[in-house]
């Protein structure tokens, strides 16, 4: 039976179940529950705090689990990406009091507070910088007024907790991070692990696309196609009437309205738009 790692809780939780749930995965019914077995698609699903994931999967209890690449990559453990699973972007950036620093070179010397040890230590060393790093478990954005640092290290999605405690982010971000599918990356491939990864791609695909239906006249049809091309190219099936057929495309959720109007300007009409629950590409 596959064993996969699921959040607990936090920003993290909620997305993976739900993402999970629309894979056709059985999830807990109470977050008072730390494992549920969906005896039906034969997954065993343990509810860990998200920075124990990849621990735990990096050392071979557990199969597979879903965490964010900060906390993969900060946890030093030998998990590895398997999927990006489109959800929970954010960014790890450095911040200080209001036109203090411009660059990372500036924190040579200096204390910096997070709680992403690893991670600052492994990019200062990187930058060739030389700094005191100040572990906390959450609340960094106190530690320069609370005066245990300087500066301060963390993932942040707008950055609007960080203005508000009156410090401004520089440099460049650190890294880029979302949510993902991790697995051992030493290991066999676990007997499950294609079904599910075909699944949560499926939720994607279904996420990012929407189904197109147009009528056109055929000797406008080729315009259309360059607007629609589909993922394989589109259906295309005649009409009852001479001279018209019906097409149905793939087209990306964020570009709706546009392909619609570039359609209707090339002489399409019936113009229909359709959710995709589910798919397999």
């Amino acid at each position: 039976m596959l064993r996969v790692a699921v959040p607990n809780k936090g920003a993290l939780s909620e997305a993976a179940t739900t993402m999970l749930t629309e894979a056709g995965y059985r999830q807990r019914r109470s977050t008072r529950d730390l494992v549920h077995v969906d005896t039906d698609n034969e997954v065993e699903f343990f509810y860990l705090r998200p920075r124990d994931i990849a621990i735990y999967v990096g050392g071979g209890t557990l199969d597979l689990g879903i965490t964010g690449r900060d906390l993969l990559l900060d946890s030093g453990a030998e998990a590895a990406e398997e999927l990006s699973l489109d959800f929970a972007r954010s960014t790890f950036r450095l911040a200080g009091p209001a036109g203090r620093f411009s660059s990372v070179r500036e924190l040579e010397g200096k204390r910096i507070a997070t709680s992403y040890q690893l991670l600052l230590e492994n990019h200062l060393r990187e930058q060739g910088v030389s700094a005191e790093v100040v572990r906390l478990d959450g609340a960094v954005e106190s530690a320069i007024r609370l005066g245990v640092a300087d500066a301060v290290a963390d993932v942040v999605e707008t950055g609007s907790t960080l203005r508000a405690a009156g410090l401004e982010i520089f440099d460049e971000p650190v890294m880029h991070s979302e949510a993902l599918l991790i697995r051992r990356g030493d290991e066999p491939e676990p007997e499950g692990l294609r079904v599910l990864r075909r699944r949560l791609q499926g939720v994607l695909v279904a996420r990012q696309y929407v189904m197109m239906d147009y009528d056109i006249r055929e000797e406008l049809l080729p315009a259309a196609v360059d607007i629609t091309p589909g993922m394989e190219g589109p259906t295309i099936s005649p009409l009852g009437r001479d001279g018209a057929v019906a097409v149905r495309a793939m087209v990306r959720k964020t570009d709706t309205n546009k392909v619609m109007d570039a359609l209707y300007e090339a002489g399409a009409r019936a113009i229909l738009v359709s959710p995709i629950q589910a798919a397999r590409i």
